[in-house]
C-alpha cells in the first residue's frame, strides 16, 4: 500500500503522463457534459418536434445503449488496441450527436440517443481500463479522482451549454457543437495512444450474452409500456420485465459467464444488500429526468436555470462523496445509514413542493433546490463506501467481475429507474392532458411514488451495516 499512497498530483499532471491524463479525463467528460446538455435542452426539443410521451426514452434508450458499450469495452480494446478502440468510441459519438443535432422526430432523436449511448459507454469504460495501463499503480487513486471529478465539472458546464443554446431557440446548435469537440477528441487520441492491441483476461473470457440480453429486454417492457397512458399497458409492461429480471437471476446462477460476483445473488449474500442499496438509491435518483420540464412549464423558469437547478442533483452528491469519502469505522456506517433517509426528505420535499405553479416565486425555488440538493447528497454520502465494500467481500478471483458489477449495477438502475418515471409521469397526466395542469399532477405522482426506492433502502443499508459490525466483530 506504501507504493500507491506515494504518487501525487505533481506526478499524474506532469510530464507525459500529464497528455494521458487529459485523454482519459476528456473522454469522460464528452460523456459527461453531453448527459446535461440532453436533460437541459429536451423540454425544448419536444416543443419543436413533439413526442412527450416518449420524453424518458431518451434517458433509457442511453443508458442502456451505455450499458452494452461497456460490456463490450474489453473486447473492443483487445481486438482493437487504444487507438483505434478510442477513435471507434468517438466515431459513435459523433454520428449520434449529429443523428440528434438533424432529427425531425422523436423517434429519430432516439436512434441518436441510442448511439451517443454506446459511443459514450465505451469511453466512459475505457477510460477507467486505460488507467491500469498508462499509470504506475501508485498513481491508480489519483487517476480515478481526476476522472470521478469529471462529473463535477460536467454540473457546470453541461447545464449552462444547453440552457443558453436552449434560449436561444438553438437546441439543435447544443447536439452539433459536440462533433468538433469529438474530433478534437479524436486527434488527442491519435497522438498519445499507442497502436498495439493488449490483450486481457476479461477479454479473453465470453460475455454473458443471455444476461446482458435479458437485462435490456427487461428496461425495453418497462419503457414500451410507458408509451401507453392505459394502465393495463404500464402493469403489462412491468409485469414482463418483472419475468425477465427473475430469468435474468436465474441464468446468473447457472451460467458460468455471470455479470455479477459468484453468489451474490443468493438471499443471505452480503453483496446482494449492497446491490440493493446502490439500485434503488440510483432508482430514486432517475426523477430528475424531467425536473427541467417541470421547472419550465410549472414554474416558469428559463432553460438555463431549469439546468442548473437539475444539476443540484449532481452537484449534492459530489460534494457529500468527496467530503465522506475519508471516513473510516463508525463514520462510515453513519454514511450508509444517514444517506437513504436524506434521499427520502428530499423525494418528500419535491412530491409536495414542485406540483405548485409558482412562476416566479424564490421560496418555492429553493425549497425545490434543497430537495434536489438533499438527494443527490445522501446518495452520495455512503457511496465511496457501498463500491469498496464491494471489491472487499467480492471473492479473490472475481475482483474483475465485481469491479465491472458496479457500472452495470449503476447503468441498469438508471435505466430502469427512467423506465418506470416515465410510465408514471404519463400516467400522471404529462401527456394527456398536458400542459400545466398534466405536469402538477405528474410532478405529484412521480415524485411520491419513486420516494418508495430510498424508503425500502433503508432496510437493505441496515442489513449492510450489520455486515460491517459483523466484520468488525470478527
Amino acid at each position: 500500500m506504501a507504493s500507491v499512497q506515494e504518487g501525487s498530483w505533481g506526478d499524474l499532471l506532469g510530464g507525459r503522463n500529464l497528455f494521458f491524463a487529459i485523454a482519459l479525463s476528456g473522454g469522460v467528460a464528452l460523456h459527461a457534459i453531453n448527459i446535461y446538455i440532453a436533460t437541459t435542452v429536451l423540454p425544448s426539443v419536444v416543443n419543436e418536434i413533439g413526442g412527450l410521451e416518449l420524453y424518458a426514452w431518451n434517458t433509457t434508450l442511453f443508458v442502456v445503449a451505455s450499458i452494452l458499450g461497456s460490456a463490450l469495452t474489453a473486447r473492443l480494446l483487445s481486438l482493437a488496441g487504444p487507438r483505434m478502440a478510442y477513435s471507434v468510441a468517438a466515431l459513435l459519438f459523433i454520428a449520434g450527436s449529429l443523428v440528434c443535432a438533424l432529427a425531425q422526430n422523436m423517434p429519430v432523436m432516439l436512434a441518436g440517443r441510442t448511439l451517443q449511448g454506446i459511443g459514450g459507454g465505451f469511453l466512459f469504460a475505457l477510460c477507467y481500463a486505460m488507467i491500469y495501463a498508462v499509470f504506475d499503480e501508485k498513481l491508480w487513486p489519483r487517476a480515478m479522482a481526476l476522472i470521478s471529478g469529471m462529473w463535477g465539472v460536467a454540473t457546470l458546464l453541461g447545464p449552462a451549454a444547453g440552457g443558453i443554446f436552449a434560449e436561444m431557440n438553438a437546441w439543435r446548435a447544443a447536439f452539433g457543437i459536440l462533433v468538433p469537440l469529438t474530433l478534437v477528441y479524436i486527434l488527442l487520441v491519435w497522438l498519445i495512444f499507442p497502436t498495439h492491441k493488449r490483450a486481457t483476461a476479461s477479454a479473453a473470457g465470453k460475455l454473458p450474452l443471455i444476461q446482458l440480453l435479458l437485462l435490456v429486454a427487461a428496461v425495453m417492457a418497462v419503457s414500451t409500456g410507458s408509451m401507453s397512458s392505459d394502465v393495463a399497458a404500464n402493469i403489462t409492461g412491468i409485469s414482463v420485465a418483472a419475468v425477465l429480471i427473475l430469468l435474468l437471476i436465474r441464468q446468473e446462477f447457472v451460467s458460468e459467464t455471470r455479470l455479477l460476483p459468484r453468489d451474490a445473488l443468493r438471499m443471505n449474500s452480503p453483496l446482494l444488500a449492497l446491490y440493493i442499496t446502490m439500485g434503488l438509491l440510483i432508482i430514486g435518483m432517475t426523477s430528475e429526468t424531467f425536473i427541467p420540464y417541470f421547472l419550465q412549464i410549472l414554474h416558469g423558469q428559463t432553460p438555463l436555470i431549469s439546468g442548473y437547478l437539475a444539476a443540484l442533483m449532481a452537484a449534492g452528491w459530489t460534494v457529500s462523496e468527496i467530503w465522506s469519502s475519508g471516513w473510516q469505522g463508525r463514520g462510515i456506517k453513519r454514511a450508509i445509514g444517514i444517506g437513504p433517509v436524506l434521499v427520502l426528505a428530499g423525494m418528500v420535499l419535491l412530491a409536495l413542493i414542485t406540483p405548485r405553479a409558482a412562476a416566479g416565486d424564490w421560496r418555492v425555488l429553493c425549497l425545490i433546490g434543497l430537495g434536489l440538493t438533499l438527494v443527490g447528497f445522501g446518495i452520495g454520502l455512503g457511496w465511496p463506501h457501498l463500491l469498496t465494500r464491494i471489491l472487499q467481500i467480492a471473492p479473490a478471483d472475481d475482483q474483475d467481475a465485481a469491479a465491472t458489477s458496479i457500472t452495470t449495477v449503476q447503468l441498469f438502475a438508471t435505466a430502469l429507474g427512467s423506465a418506470v418515471a416515465g410510465v408514471l409521469a404519463n400516467a400522471g397526466g404529462l401527456s394527456e392532458p398536458g400542459g400545466a395542469q398534466g405536469a402538477s399532477s405528474a410532478a405529484w405522482l412521480l415524485f411520491a411514488v419513486m420516494a418508495a426506492a430510498p424508503l425500502l433502502s433503508l432496510l437493505s443499508a441496515k442489513k449492510v451495516i450489520s455486515g460491517l459490525n459483523k466484520s468488525t466483530a470478527g
